[in-house]
């Protein structure tokens, strides 16, 4: 049977018959029970999930994430492994994850973006990842009560929380190895400054050099954007100062590995000359040579945070006594490889 069919049984046209089955708003109470009955009798809809679109909820929780080619969001190794472990952590809870399109203000329009797609398919609560959580969709959504949680993204409200590495700390631990092993010319490439990790490892960074005594010099401060490319460039720049440091640290791994070509195209030899310590330990950060020291995140215990967060924030709001939801901070631990070494005498 097809939707044409539920609809001439039901007595109403096509269009309610779909409003019906989307749980749309402008259906009254009686039509939607009526055409779910139907449908569900005729096995065109699973009861299930007639049951979930009578009480107007599903077991759907949407994830909005930047996939688009200017931010290259879907194609950074890290945010890709938190992808794999919000979808084992929600497979483990019987919920099942969609991903909503995430379109620029300028194209497709309204702050109400986000809030449609939610009705539409009756979510139970979104995941915000590699988003700007000031654009004004998303920033809607975070105040609708909707519970809404961020991965590495600063939104708080009754019914929003966040979750994040330590990566002040995990900054810091980096600069104090480098320290440790003798090195007083040390660098950053940091990440875009309106992004929660960037700012965090920047301020550790900062906080650290400051404890051990070094002096802060902003001409060993260069931005990049999470991507090989800029680290690249931003070694590069480094390299090229009249006192250019002994060692960097990098605020992420792919920008990190891009970091080591340039030493290697401009001949210097790491760690010989130059020691270089970055930060997630993507897969490729062992693989690299010389092997890459680097802070690692806990990209599994992450998601899994997000998703407990959520359904604490989901279980609040059925109970109707919504009540915030503390944002989760995780350690983040140093992993020394071949990168990263003594200062050449």
């Amino acid at each position: 049977m097809d939707i044409r069919e539920v609809a001439r049984r039901s007595g109403v046209s096509v269009a309610t018959v779909s409003r019906a089955l989307n749980g749309r708003p402008d259906v009254s109470p009686h039509t939607r029970e009526r055409v779910l009955a139907i449908a569900r009798e005729a096995g065109y809809l699973p009861n299930e999930q007639a049951r979930s679109l009578v009480r107007r909820r599903s077991d759907l929780v949407g994830l909005i994430w930047d996939t688009g080619y200017v931010t290259a969001g879907a194609r950074h190794p890290f945010l890709a492994d938190v992808l794999v472990g919000l979808k084992i952590a929600l497979t483990g809870i019987g919920r099942h994850l969609v991903l909503l399109s995430n379109p620029p203000d300028g194209v497709h329009g309204d702050d109400q973006v986000h809030l449609r797609a939610v009705r539409q398919h009756s979510l139970q609560g979104v995941l915000l990842m590699g988003v700007d959580e000031r654009a004004p969709a998303v920033a809607a959504l975070v105040a609708s009560g909707l519970p809404c949680v961020g991965v590495d993204l600063q939104v708080q409200d009754v019914a929003a929380t966040y979750v994040t590495s330590d990566n002040r700390a995990g900054a810091a631990a980096a600069v104090a190895h480098l320290h440790a092993l003798g090195h007083r010319r040390i660098a950053t490439v940091a990440g875009p400054p309106h992004l929660l990790p960037a700012v965090e490892r920047l301020a550790g960074y900062r906080y650290e050099c400051a404890r051990v005594g070094l002096a802060y010099r902003p001409e060993y401060v260069v931005h990049g954007d999470f991507f090989l490319h800029s680290g690249y460039d931003a070694m590069r720049r480094l390299l090229a100062l009249p006192d250019p440091p002994t060692a960097v640290f990098v605020a992420g791994d792919e920008m990190a590995v891009g970091a080591l070509h340039a030493a290697a195209d401009a001949g210097v030899q790491v760690p010989r000359d130059l020691s270089v310590v970055g930060f997630d330990d993507i897969e490729v950060a062992a693989l690299v040579r010389p092997a890459l020291t680097t802070v690692a995140q806990d990209r599994l215990g992450l998601a899994a945070a997000a998703v407990e967060n959520l359904r604490d924030l989901v279980d609040a709001a059925e109970s109707a006594r919504p009540a915030p939801v503390t944002p989760r901070l995780l350690p983040c631990r140093l992993v020394v490889r071949g990168s990263s070494g003594p200062p050449a005498a």
